[in-house]
Parts: structure tokens; C-alpha cells; sequence
């Protein structure tokens, strides 16, 4: 199958909007990274799972953190390793490829089968690290000093990037990305997405759980609004708790799986007898 012809539709476990299928598929037929904002919560790292699930393919994750550097996705020079190794005689240290271990990236460009690659929640990094990618994500290569040696990608991949948007990310790089936004579900998708997890939940649960949870999301002065996996959570503890749907309104049941903050938890208090 040619890298172009590759097409995703969402997957059992994935309910995608038409807007955002269509976006994966541009981007794989442009061969340029997806990048991929929304509230937490939303699936956005979920997204590639499931890409890489539809398509048949290998998933490499790059967890990001904000001490991570665009060196760490391409490959460490172990040269603590190679020391110590010539202190004890051992064969094979004049072999510096050896001692090359290659990061994600690298292991995205060196599959042998046709990876996707996510690169999660780059916000977090320094605000260069979007920038010192590049030449990489452009040209998908990179250079390995030590060995005199290029790494091209034998397949390339399909590359989604996640952002909670914590920071602004430099205009460079979005010049060279598909973007996507994905907005929270309305109740007619949060249902499908619900019941792709709970084929056999009940409906009047189902109904008044969902009620309550966009009643909670839109009171005003709400911290943190619930999330998609929060609200799946919740149902799940309520089906576990045999709680009928006459009770989710009047005694909001277990939650704290959907409400997380002190302040909002007394918020929530306050405001029970209008939900």
C-alpha cells in the first residue's frame, strides 16, 4: 500500500468527528507532522493509538517533559559507558557505534515497517525544542557526528504532535504542521463515545450521568472542567456501584472521579440543588 493511498477512519474503540479524520488524512497526504490541541482529556494521545491501530502500524511514543531536548529523540553518545568499559579491558570499545543508542526518533526512522510516531505534549519542553526538530522533521534525517554516519528514514512516518497549549509554539514550526483543534464532544458524540466503551450501559444512567457532567462543565467559575476519560471513569464506578439513575442527581455518587479540586468540590456543593 502506497504511504498516500493510507487512510483513517477511526477504529471500534475511537470515535473521530469527520474533521478530525479529515485531518489525519491530509496530513498523511502531505507526509507533514498533525499537531493536535484541545482541553486535556479530549484523546488526544489516544488519536495516535488509534491511527496506528487503523493503519496497521507500529506506535513509538516520545513522552515529553520539560527537561527534554531535541537531542534526546535522536540519539546519547554513551561515553560514561565506553570509559568504563576501556578501564576493564572489555572488546569492542574503538567501536564507537557501539555506544550510539538512537531515541525515539531515530527508532521512528530506522523501523523497518511503517511507524507511527507521537511526540507528546511538546509544550512542556523548552521553547526552542520545536525549532532544533526542523531540519529532522523536514528533511527526516539526522546526522550522527561520532560515527559520520546519516540516519534517513527507511519508511516515513506518520507524525502527531500534541499540545495542551502551555506555551506559544514558534511560527516556523507551525508553518510546517497540519493543525487540528479538537473540540469537546456535544452530547450526541460524547454518547457514541460513551457507549463505545459500555456497549450495554443503561440508558437512563447513561442520560442522567451525562446531565449532570455538562451541568458541571458549564458552571462558570468551574477550575477544571471535567474531561471525556473522567466522565467514562465516572459511569464505570456507577455501573460498579449498582447506582441507579435516580441517585446521580440527588446525591452526586463518587464525585470525585469527575471533580478534582478543592474548590471546586465546594462549588459544586453549593450549586447541588440546581443540578
Amino acid at each position: 500500500m502506497s504511504e498516500n493511498n493510507k487512510s483513517f477512519a477511526g477504529t471500534g474503540q475511537y470515535v473521530a468527528s469527520e474533521e478530525l479524520m479529515a485531518s489525519v488524512n491530509v496530513a498523511i497526504a502531505l507526509q507533514k507532522p498533525l499537531l493536535i490541541k484541545g482541553e486535556p482529556g479530549t484523546g488526544k494521545t489516544m488519536l495516535a493509538r488509534a491511527v496506528a491501530d487503523s493503519l496497521g502500524m507500529k506506535l513509538i511514543i516520545w513522552n515529553i517533559k520539560s527537561t527534554t531536548k531535541a537531542q534526546d529523540g535522536l540519539y546519547m553518545y554513551d561515553t560514561i559507558q565506553r570509559l568504563y568499559d576501556g578501564q576493564f579491558g572489555e572488546e569492542g570499545v574503538d567501536d564507537i557505534a557501539r555506544y550510539i543508542k538512537l531515541g525515539k526518533l531515530g527508532e521512528a526512522f530506522e523501523s523497518e515497517e511503517h511507524a507511527v510516531l507521537l511526540i507528546d505534549e511538546i509544550d512542556k519542553a523548552d521553547i526552542e525544542f520545536p525549532n532544533d526538530l526542523l531540519w529532522e522533521l523536514d528533511q527526516m534525517e539526522f546526522y550522527i557526528h561520532e560515527t559520520k554516519r546519516t540516519v534517513k528514514a527507511k519508511k516515513r512516518p506518520i507524525v502527531i504532535i500534541t499540545s495542551n497549549a502551555e506555551k506559544e509554539l514558534p511560527d516556523a514550526f507551525l508553518r510546517r504542521c497540519i493543525f487540528h483543534y479538537i473540540d469537546f464532544p456535544d452530547k450526541e458524540l460524547m454518547e457514541e463515545i460513551v457507549k463505545t466503551h459500555y456497549p450495554d450501559v443503561e440508558e437512563n444512567l447513561l442520560k442522567a450521568a451525562m446531565e449532570v457532567f455538562y451541568e458541571l462543565r458549564g458552571f462558570r467559575d468551574i477550575r477544571k472542567k471535567p474531561s471525556t476519560s473522567e466522565l467514562i471513569d465516572w459511569i464505570n464506578a456507577l455501573q460498579i456501584g449498582g447506582i441507579g439513575a435516580e441517585r446521580i442527581k440527588a446525591a452526586l455518587p463518587f464525585v470525585g472521579v469527575i471533580v478534582k479540586k478543592d474548590e471546586d468540590l465546594e462549588l459544586v456543593k453549593q450549586k447541588k440543588g440546581e443540578l
